[in-house]
């Protein structure tokens, strides 16, 4: 799933790259336009390296676009622009779910490292305390794909609103936008998937050593 996903992201996000607004306007300048226009000026724009490496960081207010979309004037590039603009929004507003999601951060990263290791350790050497560990590491990193969904969702609602309320993009343009955001959501729903289906096959086999 998390493979088909990934293949679905790539494919419509190519597709329409080639699709170019009728407005004209690139990644970085409508990215700037709307923030200006929601008076978020203390964010900033940054330029990154990579594709689809797009990405707000709530704790320096830094909007990073890839090169590919700041510069780009295509139905993918500003669907993505708006995209992580909603993620700005959501930290403005103190979006309970982005906050949860911010505050586990570190201790999903650690989990996502240390769960397997750990819980293998424990089970070839037969020390059920190392594989209770990994387990409560690996729920720990299942919770943060979890709380993922209504962030990315959410600000996929937030990205179309704004496009629409501005006249960003036209009537005929919005539902291809709207394509892109939708397959993006889609490697959101197979990592979370895959992350539930994980760890459901670590309390199995925990249960068989018992």
């Amino acid at each position: 799933m998390a493979t088909y996903a990934q293949v679905q992201i790539k494919s419509t996000y190519n597709k329409f790259s080639k699709v170019v607004s009728q407005r004209g306007y690139s990644g970085g300048q409508l990215a700037r336009y709307i923030l200006d226009d929601r008076r978020m000026r203390e964010v900033t724009i940054e330029s990154i390296p990579g594709e689809l490496s797009d990405h707000y960081d709530p704790r320096s207010k830094t909007l990073r676009l890839s090169q590919g979309v700041i510069n780009s004037n295509s139905i993918a590039a500003l669907g993505i622009v708006a995209h992580e603009i909603g993620h700005a929004i959501q930290d403005e507003k103190s979006y309970a779910p982005l906050k949860i999601r911010n505050s586990i951060v570190p201790v999903a990263n650690l989990g996502s490292g240390l769960a397997f290791p750990l819980f293998f350790v424990g089970l070839f050497a037969g020390m059920p305390i190392f594989m209770d560990i990994g387990i409560l590491l690996f729920a720990l990193a299942a919770v943060f794909s979890i709380v993922t969904l209504p962030v990315e969702f959410n600000a996929s609602k937030l990205a179309i609103k704004i496009l629409a309320d501005g006249r960003y993009l036209t009537a005929k343009e919005l539902p291809l936008a709207k394509q892109v955001l939708s397959a993006a959501a889609l490697t959101y729903v197979a990592a979370t998937t895959m992350a539930i289906l994980n760890l459901v096959r670590l309390l199995i086999l925990r249960g068989s050593r018992d």
